[in-house]
């Protein structure tokens, strides 16, 4: 048997090399997804021979995760619950479909992950194996009682690496865990578990790692540019980049300010809420900018349309659905929406806080000349106003003829 491992080299996915191994007499080889999360990949390779892979893949996804997966989801204005931008959710599908490509490259029997069975992820790994390999087994140890009896805690899994040699660096304790990507970084779990613990307190200063805090960012504020062509981001300041380089940028300039931080409590697929913490810096600079080049240069009826699939769109991500053919039929329809979403938008960045303070387009549908107050000729002519008025209140005025006024009048 030959199984494709998801490896990260930490405790569990170290524990689960060997385990996997001697549980199924298998060949293992291992997995490691680059999508940005600036953690040390070096070393995996010879970390993964010697616990017991045969081969191990380390893949630069970056690129690819920034075109393909989140600016399609930037045009969308996507937020999960109003709050949440997705970050962990967006780049789920992308190392399923790099971990299904491999196991197919291998002709592997298998692939296998350390997500947790309370968690989301396994959900969302699982439904892009059935979506991509929909004939490769599945093997998700944390859903074996046979190993959740091996392995009740980190106790035994460091006990563990020792009786077998395994070199891991891992504490029997924890504050709180990590996931971090070119769009975010998500806290959960350990001291975070507790809704009412402030995270932002002196002595936790240290979890945060792409943002200052804003009450200890700089006095002055700071302007940034940025250039939109078809919904999508093309420049910072001017000079022109690609998507993973305008994330790099808009996440240095948004963590030196302090913006992009989130402190939610959301409601997993699994059925559970969950408090996380997250920083998305340079999304939260780009969802902004995107929404208000969005108000510029977008039919109001489209734009209407487009928001009323948000939520739907944003569910289908966060449940794992990225690739369901309602989430591609949705995104269809919001990327035909971008056809004129370009031009430039203007942002000032203080302690925290994003302010939209300019716009401009050559395809802006704002007409100052309609929009003054000051009595200039145009196209709108306030007598067309009466008649508009009367015919949406016809309705109203027959209900309160025939059925009475309204309540709580």
């Amino acid at each position: 048997m030959k199984i494709v491992l998801a490896y990260s080299g930490g405790l569990d996915t170290s524990v689960l090399v060997s385990w996997l191994k001697a549980h199924y007499s298998a060949e293992i080889i291992t997995f490691a997804a680059d999508v940005g999360q600036e953690e040390e990949l070096d070393g995996l390779e010879a970390k993964a021979k010697a616990t017991g892979a045969s081969k191990h893949y380390t893949l630069d996804l970056v690129d690819e995760f920034a075109s393909d997966f989140i600016f399609p989801m930037m045009r969308a204005n996507a937020l999960y619950e109003g709050q949440y931008l997705l970050g962990t959710s967006i780049a789920r599908p992308l190392i399923a479909k790099a971990h299904a490509e491999i196991a197919e490259k291998e002709g592997a029997d298998a692939v296998a992950h350390g997500a947790t069975g309370k968690g989301n992820d396994q959900v969302r790994f699982e439904l892009g194996y059935a979506a991509l390999a929909p004939n490769l087994q599945i093997i998700s140890p944390w859903r074996m009682p046979i190993f959740r009896e091996a392995f009740p805690g980190r106790t035994e899994m460091i006990d563990y690496c020792k009786e077998h040699n395994i070199d891991v660096e891992a504490s029997a304790s924890k504050p709180y865990s990590m996931d971090r990507n070119l769009l975010h970084i998500s806290y959960e779990a350990g001291i975070l578990e507790d809704p009412w613990f402030d995270p932002t307190v002196e002595s936790n200063k240290a979890m945060y790692k792409l943002t200052v805090d804003p009450e200890d960012a700089p006095d002055e504020a700071e302007y940034v540019e940025l250039d939109f062509a078809s919904g999508d981001c093309v420049a910072v300041n001017g000079k022109t980049m690609n998507p993973a380089e305008v994330m790099r940028t808009l996440n240095t300039l948004a963590g030196k300010h302090g913006v992009g931080r989130v402190d939610i409590v959301e409601n997993r697929f699994v059925g559970m809420k969950s408090r996380g913490v997250y920083e998305t810096p340079g999304g939260t600079i780009l969802l902004q900018a995107h929404r208000n080049m969005e108000s510029l240069t977008m039919d109001r009826e489209l734009m209407h349309v487009r928001d009323s699939l948000i939520p739907e769109y944003a569910k289908l991500i966060y449940n794992g659905f990225w690739y369901a053919p309602e989430r591609e039929a949705i995104q269809a329809l919001i990327d035909e929406s971008q056809k004129c979403v370009s031009g430039t938008v203007r942002l000032k960045l203080y302690k925290g806080n994003v302010t939209t303070v300019g716009r401009k387009s050559p395809f802006s549908l704002y007409d100052e000349a309609i929009a003054s107050m000051e009595g200039v000729d145009s196209d709108y002519n306030p007598d067309d106003a009466s008649g508009f008025i009367r015919l949406n209140a016809l309705r109203l005025r027959r209900r309160a003829m025939t059925q009475g006024k309204p309540k709580n009048t």
